[in-house]
């Protein structure tokens, strides 16, 4: 039977959002990763927050805060060594702050086509999405090594770990982010 852990990346300084903390922006009467919380939990065992500010209001949620162990703002690769560190489980899913229509099957379709791979991550028609991805916590001290040397690219270290993206063709929107205060309009727009 497997167990997950699943991290919601919410450590980032937020600069395309006028350096507000993208995770607690109100979204549809609600802090944008609450609605992340929503859709991931169910995938799940238990979830972690990763968040480098504002602690007090994530664990609002009841999930264990985490903060990176690698403090100068590294990208979500910081955020993602931290979740491996204290994951209790052998396999970590990862979601973004800001991707709050994420598939409800999301993580176990990652599951079921991560063959032998240390790491399998989203891969719609227009791109693909690293950040939303399923790594086993064996990853944790290439990715730390790799944090050291200065490294940032996501992509680059995922398929430098024999890692393959994922399918997912027909739900380009369901992995839409919000990223600055243009497109968190657009979307309450879209609601």
């Amino acid at each position: 039977m497997r167990t997950l852990t699943g991290v919601i990346l919410a450590g980032g300084q937020g600069r395309r959002m006028g350096g507000r903390d993208k995770g607690l922006i109100d979204f549809q009467d609600q802090p944008l990763y609450q609605h992340v919380l929503q859709r991931f939990r169910p995938q799940v065992d238990s979830v972690l927050i990763s968040a480098n500010r504002n602690i007090d209001r994530y664990q609002v949620s009841g999930c264990q805060v985490i903060t990176d162990s690698i403090t100068d703002y590294s990208g979500p690769l910081a955020g993602m060594l931290s979740g491996l560190q204290h994951s209790k489980t052998e396999w970590v899913a990862f979601c973004a702050c800001d991707t709050p229509f994420i598939p409800l099957n999301m993580v176990e379709r990652l599951w079921q086509q991560r063959a032998d791979s240390p790491a399998v991550w989203v891969k719609t028609i227009a791109r693909d999405h690293p950040v939303l991805c399923l790594l086993h916590r064996r990853l944790a001290n290439p990715l730390e090594a790799y944090l050291l040397r200065g490294e940032r690219r996501l992509l680059q270290f995922l398929q430098h770990q024999a890692g393959h993206a994922v399918p997912f063709p027909d739900t380009e929107d369901a992995f839409s982010n919000i990223n600055t205060p243009e497109e968190l309009a657009q979307e309450e727009k879209k609601q």
